[in-house]
């Protein structure tokens, strides 16, 4: 079985079983999928989200503000707690900096906004999903002042370099691996997936984005995340068997409130 650890259910394309959520995941059981992690851009999805996960049992959400998105008010740490346990996300994110588009939000309101999303975190004891691009020393300079390593979190659609993740691992975060991986031009993440411990590997699509060869050009789905496994198989040379049973161990040790057996109170 596998799991795809960041998806957004809630932007699917009308050319992904048309729009249809409910498809759209039968799809990904059939190809054995077994988990979702349907992922919050703004705090304001988050009743949406919900929706979703009320109506389909193996999807769990997060709770967070996209570094890129501009709310009409910055949500205080307040806010992003009272979302996460309103709508019982079992993560906090996505967070953290892109500074690929730093004129769509100010490098000091990133740093800002990443700041509180780690506090509200900490308090919560949620793992993180950071999202961080161009931004590398800023992103780990903030991870080692403000994140709990008890508790840690994941660095998702990981396009950085080996220092970085390394980097990362010893601060307690997980490495999540897209399916960017599969592109021609991405021999140097693929070195990286074969480098790096499998205990520490976690895979996803970021769907409806960025979808994996064969499909580029395409949008993305869950199903789509075996891609993502097989490729990382091929270039450690072991079976995508392992991988599928490694990854969603790594999946359910980090977001333990995804466990489908979680007491209530930590869900």
């Amino acid at each position: 079985m596998f799991v795809d650890s960041h998806c957004h259910l809630d932007r699917l394309s009308e050319h992904t079983h048309q729009g249809d959520v409910a498809a759209t995941l039968e799809a990904a059981r059939t190809a054995n999928v077994s988990q979702f992690l349907a992922i919050s851009v703004t705090l304001d999805d988050m009743p949406g989200l919900a929706a979703i996960a009320r109506d389909h049992h193996d999807v769990v959400i997060s709770a967070g503000l996209h570094p890129l998105h501009t709310p009409a008010i910055e949500p205080s740490v307040t806010d992003i707690q009272e979302a996460a346990e309103q709508y019982g996300a079992v993560a906090i994110g996505e967070t953290g900096l892109d500074y690929h588009y730093r004129e769509s939000v100010p490098v000091d309101v990133q740093h800002e906004r990443f700041k509180r999303h780690l506090l509200a975190a900490r308090e919560l004891e949620l793992p993180v999903i950071v999202h961080t691009r161009e931004a590398k020393e800023e992103t780990l300079a903030l991870l080692r002042e403000y994140s709990d390593p008890k508790v840690g979190g994941v660095l998702h659609c990981f396009t950085e370099d080996m220092e970085m993740a390394r980097e990362a691992v010893r601060l307690g975060f997980y490495i999540s691996l897209s399916g960017i991986i599969t592109f021609n031009n991405a021999a140097p993440l693929r070195e990286l997936a074969r480098l790096l411990p499998l205990d520490r590997l976690l895979i996803e699509t970021d769907s409806p984005y960025l979808a994996p060869v064969p499909y580029r050009g395409k949008p993305n789905e869950p199903a789509w995340v075996v891609e993502v496994a097989e490729c990382i198989a091929r270039v450690r040379d072991i079976s995508v068997d392992e991988v599928a049973m490694q990854t969603t161990a790594n999946f359910y040790q980090l977001f333990k409130a995804a466990v489908p057996d979680a007491p209530e109170h930590v869900k």
